[in-house]
């Protein structure tokens, strides 16, 4: 403005002006909203900002905590993809996406963004702490599964053991462990056995369509045809 003051330039940057006064204010709501926890208020105010600073690294964080909080995980790793694209060495939003997605239950893809942040950062105490855990995990189940593949569905159910031991905070490891011993079982003519723990997996997961036919494999075992 002060250094060619024509009128066309002098609304365009009064414009842009105002609409900057108006993101700070709407900066400041957003960080109120997700002080006291409102997170869903916080999300509308920053899809607002984030309509005009695509770029803003910072934001797309801040969202991304709050899609965290309010169980959309999908959503939060989209948000901390980018943000991990847009500022150089973000190795803690590698951390986060790693960390959700071994939550999930994907420890494959949880496996190559930690990885991704040790590429930054080999140092990085927490990144390094979960690598260990997750490609622990990881070994145990591609394992398990080669088990299966052999036909060695005793080795299996024992290396599917140990997969419950070393995970057994995120639920969905031991539904998923359960749920291949299940078939192990069912598949070594172990029926009764099978029964028993492939209806432990329809507890924990009443569509588990897997469990359901090995239920059935077993129960045609044991000549029980109407169940």
């Amino acid at each position: 403005l002060k250094s060619n003051p024509s009128n066309n330039e002098e609304k365009e940057a009064q414009t842009q002006l105002t609409k900057s006064d108006e993101l700070q204010r709407l900066h400041s709501q957003a960080l109120s909203a997700y002080r006291r926890e409102d997170y869903i208020a916080a999300i509308s105010l920053l899809d607002e900002i984030l309509a005009v600073c695509v770029w803003d690294a910072e934001l797309r964080e801040l969202r991304a905590e709050c899609y965290i909080k309010e169980g959309e995980p999908s959503k939060a790793i989209s948000d901390l993809k980018a943000a991990a694209k847009l500022k150089n060495d973000n190795t803690e939003a590698f951390y986060k996406i790693s960390q959700i997605y071994y939550q999930l239950g994907d420890h494959e893809l949880s496996l190559s963004e930690v990885r991704e942040c040790l590429k930054l950062d080999q140092d990085h105490k927490q990144c390094f702490s979960l690598y260990k855990q997750v490609k622990k995990l990881n070994k145990q189940i591609e394992s398990a599964e080669e088990l299966i593949r052999e036909g060695r569905y005793e080795d299996a159910i024992s290396k599917y053991n140990s997969v419950m031991k070393t995970e057994p905070e995120v639920p969905v490891y031991t539904t998923r462990a359960k749920e291949r011993i299940c078939h192990c079982l069912s598949k070594n003519q172990q029926s009764s056995e099978a029964i028993k723990v492939c209806t432990e997996v329809l507890q924990l997961e009443s569509t588990n369509v897997n469990a359901l036919k090995d239920r059935a494999e077993a129960y045609l075992l044991e000549d029980m045809y109407e169940e």
